[in-house]
């Protein structure tokens, strides 16, 4: 798994792509904690397009979790986008999807952070 993290003015956007399984996500977690701080020190809505991802498994589902909550305690939203069917799938499946704000594609997900 590979995973892209810009810092752009106004939020962070996290790129993960490949398969979010066991063994890449304690080092995913670690880029996702490290992405977040930084957020919650400019006070920076955090954007995870999954555009890419083409496979979660619940350790991949756990990463999700944690930087949802880790957000919601630094006080700076977390929407995630771009979810791929097998992905979108395994979201519906496990419920994430009504307690994560997941946005069709990143125009929408952008959008709702500026307001536009």
């Amino acid at each position: 798994m590979n995973a892209s993290i810009e810092i752009l003015p106004n939020m962070t956007c996290i790129r993960p792509a490949g398969r979010l399984d066991f063994e890449a996500a304690a080092t995913f977690q670690t880029q996702v904690d490290q992405a977040i701080a930084e957020s919650v020190k400019r006070s920076a809505p955090v954007v995870m397009d999954c555009n890419g991802l083409e496979y979660v498994s619940s350790a991949g589902l756990r990463v999700f979790l944690v930087a949802a909550r880790s957000a919601k305690a630094g006080s700076v939203a977390f929407i995630v986008c771009s979810l791929t069917p097998s992905v979108k799938e395994v979201f519906d499946v496990s419920g994430f999807g009504r307690i994560i704000d997941v946005q069709a594609d990143f125009a929408t997900a952008t959008a709702k952070i500026t307001g536009a």
